[in-house]
């Protein structure tokens, strides 16, 4: 039997945070959109921009600008399994690079929260383009929950 995804826990909060993650300057300036959420996963993309290539001879995008599609999509999974509005931030990013995005060809990003913590979230994330099996990157991530639960000033382990 098929598992079918879940929804986001909060599609309220889910649908302004995508939006936001989406509309902030530097998302808005290297053109990130969003694609699709269900719970613990979230895609977002990036069309193809020639100010964003790295290397001018191979016209393939720079590799900070595909560390921010997997940070920012890593994130918004992290928001698809929260019931309540929080801050969050990266606490550690590792990528994997394993080849250059196709020169003028959309980048997709698809990222799991696969462990969500009363403090720490944990994501893994893969940046890849339609009709390449081959992914460009694989990203690990992890992230500070600013939960209620320790604003509230609970004792650990509660």
């Amino acid at each position: 039997m098929q598992n079918l995804p879940l929804p986001v826990l909060n599609p309220a909060l889910f649908d302004d945070v995508a939006r936001w993650f989406c509309q902030i300057p530097h998302s808005a300036t290297i053109g990130l959109e969003f694609v699709n959420g269900e719970r613990s996963r979230a895609t977002l993309r990036l069309p193809y921009n020639t100010a964003l290539v790295g290397n001018p001879r191979t016209g393939v995008l720079n590799g900070g600008v595909m560390t921010s599609l997997i940070d920012t999509t890593s994130a918004l999974a992290v928001f698809s399994m929260l019931e309540n509005r929080e801050a969050i931030a990266t606490l550690d990013l590792r990528i994997d690079y394993l080849r250059g995005a196709t020169p003028g060809e959309t980048v997709y990003c698809t990222a799991e929260c696969y462990r969500l913590g009363r403090q720490i979230a944990f994501t893994r994330a893969t940046a890849y383009q339609e009709g390449n099996d081959q992914p460009i990157a694989y990203g690990v991530g992890t992230f500070m929950r600013e939960s209620s639960q320790a604003q509230l000033g609970s004792k650990p382990g509660a």
